[in-house]
């Protein structure tokens, strides 16, 4: 899959209407700026996002069947990634009245700003000779009636969601300073049948789930997917000869292998975050420790090598240390080791136990899994200090982290019926929304921003 950016000012917009009068350059125009914990300063930012006009309407595969209608889905598919996200509050293409192809370049602010509009977001889509879509998305400040900033995105037809997502990537972090993170993808475990025979296949989608695709049968259990940091490759655990193995599966071609032949079940795999490595955890002679392998295959390493069950292992965002679970206190508790293994410690020290813990992309907290009563998502700081529960259900577990580190997603299961979804919070706790899913889901795993 390929998405051409075009930096402004790009060729395609001067097709469109010369620019507004030149404004300061982005790097001295002044950035919205906030805290995980206090974001009031932009959370209430009011967006307008008509739709999308195009110059002539083509016939595209894409969406919508032609290019007028798809200006109204890349508008919606705006919308919705920026409401979801719980900082703004945008208001979509279907309440606002549409413009015309003009005015994507020459706003009419005071129609804006007698709508209470702050800030504007506009683009257009045309429809080339070769049948690949140029999407314009331009960022306005409707109180200084000036641009913020712009992109163009050359796509094809089936990739017009990345332009649209890649134009809220724009938005999110031109206001926020923040690193974006719509333009990413999820794997999990899709789930169906009855809560004591589930039937359990690995899936993937878009990071607002859209663009589903089952990736296994389901006639063997799949369980933990997790995408390799280029996007290439999944490892997941898989039943599929009666034991649980892990298994790396190619995007691109279909093909799945081996990790590595074992002596005994391995489970959990993590990979390093240059790609190179997997974690995993295989359990022998009633004890189980965490192993790193080469991703391409060979020799393994064993890391942990002290009596009890030793799970998982998330790398540091820099690859120079290690989280995991380990019961060798008596019970479930969070650790951390260097990358070869050395310097253990445990950094969890509250009531209760502690699972499936992951570090955050910024570094600055893990992720876990609080058996506290219920089980509940829970962040505190790499040293163990700041405990911080995000959710307050019957059981939530296995957090993943967006690719930012600002959203946590997680599985959700629901009492007596079994039934599972994919939820998320942000890092205040306050905006917790269910992810929309073909069917039930678990064991999420949010990879990073698409190249």
């Amino acid at each position: 899959m390929t998405l051409a950016t075009l930096i402004a000012p790009p060729l395609a917009f001067a097709q469109a209407q010369p620019a507004p009068a030149a404004s300061a350059p982005a790097q001295e125009q002044e950035v919205l700026t906030g805290s995980v914990t206090d974001d009031s300063a932009w959370r209430d930012l009011g967006i307008a996002i008509p739709t999308f006009p195009t110059n002539q309407p083509v016939a595209t595969s894409a969406e919508g069947g032609n290019t007028e209608a798809l200006g109204r889905n890349l508008a919606r598919v705006v919308y919705g990634d920026l409401k979801n996200n719980g900082l703004f509050k945008p208001t979509g293409p279907d309440a606002l009245p549409g413009i015309g192809y003009a005015e994507v370049a020459a706003p009419a602010f005071a129609g804006w700003r007698a709508r209470s509009a702050e800030m504007l977001v506009q683009g257009f889509v045309k429809g080339g000779a070769d049948g690949r879509l140029t999407v314009g998305c331009y960022l306005y400040d409707v109180a200084l009636g000036q641009e913020l900033m712009r992109q163009g995105y050359v796509v094809k037809p089936e990739e017009w969601r990345r332009a649209a997502h890649k134009c809220a990537d724009m938005v999110y972090a031109r206001l926020s300073g923040e690193s974006p993170f719509f333009d990413s993808k999820i794997a999990y475990i899709a789930e169906t049948g009855p809560k004591d025979h589930r039937r359990k296949q690995l899936a993937i989608m878009d990071s607002d789930g859209a663009n589903h695709r089952f990736v296994t049968n389901g006639q063997a259990t799949a369980l933990t997917p997790r995408y390799s940091p280029d996007y290439r490759q999944i490892a997941y655990l898989s039943y599929v000869d009666g034991r649980p193995r892990i298994y790396v599966y190619d995007v691109g071609t279909g093909q799945q292998r081996l990790v590595t032949i074992a002596k005994g079940p391995t489970f959990a795999p993590r990979w390093s975050p240059d790609g190179k490595y997997i974690l995993y955890s295989m359990a022998l002679a009633g004890n189980t420790d965490i192993y790193r392998v080469p991703a391409t295959g060979g020799e393994s390493v064993r890391l942990t090598n002290v009596p009890g069950i030793n799970v998982g292992g998330s790398y540091s965002p820099d690859g120079r240390k290690i989280v995991f679970e380990s019961d060798r206190s008596g019970t479930q508790q969070v650790y951390q080791m260097n990358a070869d293994g050395t310097g253990q410690r445990r950094i969890s020290f509250f009531g209760g136990r502690a699972a499936t813990p992951e570090w955050s992309p910024r570094g600055d907290q893990i992720a876990f899994t609080c058996i506290c009563g219920n089980l509940r998502i829970a962040v505190m700081d790499p040293d163990g200090h700041n405990l911080h529960y995000l959710t307050d259900s019957w059981q939530d577990e296995a957090p993943t982290w967006s690719p930012n580190g600002r959203i946590i997603q997680f599985f959700r299961t629901e009492r007596n019926s079994g039934r599972t979804g994919i939820w998320q919070v942000d890092l205040t706790g306050r905006n917790e929304r269910r992810l929309k899913t073909p069917v039930d889901a678990s064991d999420p795993s949010w990879g990073p921003v698409l190249p």
